[in-house]
Order: C-alpha cells, then sequence, then structure tokens
C-alpha cells in the first residue's frame, strides 16, 4: 500500500411521534426538543423526574433523528425528561459548543454529548465538573478530558476494517481505491478513515488508497469531491464513504457521471432511505450501519445511573454490521436501518 494517514420540556408523550416526523421533514433542527413524563417535572429542579440533557452532532443526517428517537424512548420509559439538542449541520463547532454551555448553566441532572471537535469541549467539560453535573457521551468523545463517565458508540475502527474487507473482496483484492470522508478532526471521522486504511494497508497489499478528501458530511459537496477523483483516477474500482453524508455524495456523483451501476463499487457507512435504495438498486455495493436508536437510548440510560452517582464502564460498543442486497431484507439486519 502507498498511502499515508496524512492523506442531542416541552413536548408531550402524545405528540413524541409528530415531532420526530416534523424534525425528520426539516432535516435540520438547531434548537431543542424535551420529551417529558405524564406530570411534567423537571430533575434538575429536584422534582422526581431526572432532566437529561443531549447535545448531538447535527440534524442533517436521518442518524440523528434515529438516535433521538432511541433517547426520547426509553426516556418515557424510564419517566425521565430529555431535550435533545443539536446544530444544524456537523460542520457547527461553536453552535454546539453555546448549546453545551447553556445545558451547563441550566443544571440538568446529566449531560450526553457527542462532540464535533474532540478538543474545543474541555474548557466546558471543566465547568460541567465544577458545576458537579455528570456527562456522559455517545457517538464520539471529548478526547482530551477524562470527566466523562462513559462512551457509547460503534468502534469505528472495526467497523472500517469490515468495509474495507468487504472493499478488497468486491474488487478482486487488487486496484485503486478512495474515501470520501465526512471529517478530519471528529473522532468518528477520522476513526473511519484510519479504520479503512490500516486494514488495506496490513492485508491488501495490492490495494492502493489513490486520495482521501473529506465533504464536512454534505451530499453536494461529497459529490463534487467524488467526481473529481473518478476524473482524476480513471482505473478507480472503489470508493468508501464515510458516513451517510459521503456515502450518498458519492452514489450521486457516479449516478450524475451515467457510470453502469457496479463499474465503481461504492460502499457506504450508517443507514437512511437514500443508501438503501443505492444498495437495492445496485448503485451502491454495501454499507455499514450502526445501531442508533440503541445509541439513544444506551445514552438515557448512562446519563440516568450517572446522575444516580452509579459505575459505568467506559466505553460501550454499540454493535456494527454489515448490510447488501443479499441480507438487507434479514430482520436482523432490518431491525437496525432507518429510513
Amino acid at each position: 500500500m502507498k498511502f499515508s494517514k496524512k492523506l442531542a420540556a416541552t413536548t408531550l408523550l402524545t405528540v413524541a411521534a409528530l415531532a420526530f416526523a416534523g424534525c425528520a421533514q426539516s432535516g435540520a433542527v438547531s434548537g431543542g426538543e424535551a420529551t417529558k413524563p405524564a406530570a411534567e417535572s423537571g430533575g434538575g429542579s429536584g422534582d422526581d423526574a431526572m432532566e437529561i440533557a443531549l447535545i448531538a452532532k447535527g440534524f442533517q443526517h436521518q442518524f440523528w433523528q434515529a438516535v433521538k428517537k432511541g433517547a426520547e424512548d426509553k426516556a418515557a420509559e424510564l419517566g425521565a425528561t430529555v431535550t435533545f439538542e443539536a446544530p444544524a449541520t456537523e460542520t457547527e463547532v461553536d453552535n454546539q459548543l453555546n448549546m453545551l454551555r447553556t445545558a451547563i448553566d441550566r443544571k440538568p441532572d446529566a449531560i450526553g454529548f457527542a462532540a464535533l471537535d474532540p478538543e474545543a469541549c474541555v474548557p466546558l467539560y471543566e465547568q460541567a465538573e465544577a458545576a458537579g453535573i455528570p456527562i456522559i457521551e455517545f457517538d464520539a468523545p471529548c478526547s482530551g478530558s477524562d470527566y466523562a463517565a462513559s462512551l457509547a458508540a460503534t468502534d469505528n475502527v472495526a467497523a472500517a476494517a469490515t468495509a474495507a474487507d468487504h472493499m478488497a473482496e468486491l474488487i478482486g483484492g487488487a486496484g485503486e481505491v478512495a474515501i470520501v470522508g465526512h471529517s478530519q478532526a471528529a473522532g468518528t471521522g477520522a476513526d473511519r478513515r484510519d479504520g479503512f486504511v490500516e486494514q488495506m494497508e496490513s492485508k491488501y497489499p495490492d490495494i492502493e488508497i489513490v486520495d482521501i478528501q473529506y465533504g464536512d458530511g454534505d451530499h453536494l459537496k461529497s459529490a463534487d469531491i467524488a467526481k473529481a477523483i473518478i476524473a482524476a483516477h480513471p482505473d478507480l474500482k472503489g470508493i468508501f464513504g464515510t458516513n451517510e453524508g459521503s456515502a450518498i455524495g458519492v452514489v450521486n456523483a457516479v449516478t450524475e457521471l451515467g457510470l453502469e451501476p457496479g463499474k465503481i463499487k461504492v460502499i457506504g457507512f450508517d443507514s437512511g432511505t437514500s443508501q438503501i435504495e443505492a444498495i437495492k438498486s445496485g448503485v451502491m455495493a454495501g454499507a455499514v450501519t450502526q445501531d442508533p436508536i440503541g445509541i439513544g437510548a444506551n445514552a438515557v440510560e448512562a446519563a440516568i445511573a450517572a446522575a444516580k452517582g452509579e459505575k459505568l464502564e467506559k466505553f460501550t460498543d454499540s454493535g456494527s454490521h454489515w448490510f447488501d442486497k443479499d441480507n438487507i431484507d434479514d430482520p436482523e439486519i432490518a431491525a437496525l436501518l432507518y429510513q
């Protein structure tokens, strides 16, 4: 291999489903919503129901809508209040930090955080610690701090290695491939890139990663990047898109270029309607799905446990699974796919 690594208290339970659907249709929510038990009460104010503040990375992808649903459903089950906030897109680090700062000032029983920038969150974690507010993490950590009680996330390095194995199989173990990543800064982006690259380097010496570029998880930007990579490398055999937006951008690129489905093997990450349709049509070879509903549910459970002072495992792997046309309708896989 010849490549270097340079290269989430106003919405009643009876309308929670409608609120979720409305977010999904808009695709971007910069504020937050709260799901409360029937007896409205804020745990932060000393009432019986605990208040958990969850701050996610963004609302531009269906993945986060599924995380939100998992969190709200678990909060309803456990009788807790949960607010779920996120920037409109996963590039708005300052906006996300302001949400975290506001949550700390509100003094909930616990905070759940999915870091966009793993270093920029450190000063705010110090403020939360000084205020005695426990933090749990979901999807991605604040890597510059060890204050968080736990992290529930996909083992992204292992998941990306799975993607690399399937890519190698699809292209016959040799040839040129590329990566359209969603972020160099966010831990998920770096881990998926590195997991893919390291697996190729260690197991498939005849596969060359000829380019790695980043489209911020934006469909349009990722499509333009993919088109440029394809134009620059006429012998390209495959492209790995490291999240929902990246993968759909690649799918759109090969479609807009009029390439025959399967001519370039496209592998994605996450799920969503567009990826499911692309796999069924043959434009995308397959993808690695996470368990976003499980991530949201785990975040609420862990936050409540942390607020009670219970000891938690520092890391919980929420799991990942390969899916393609052959197994997409299997019950075990279908339960993890979101639309």
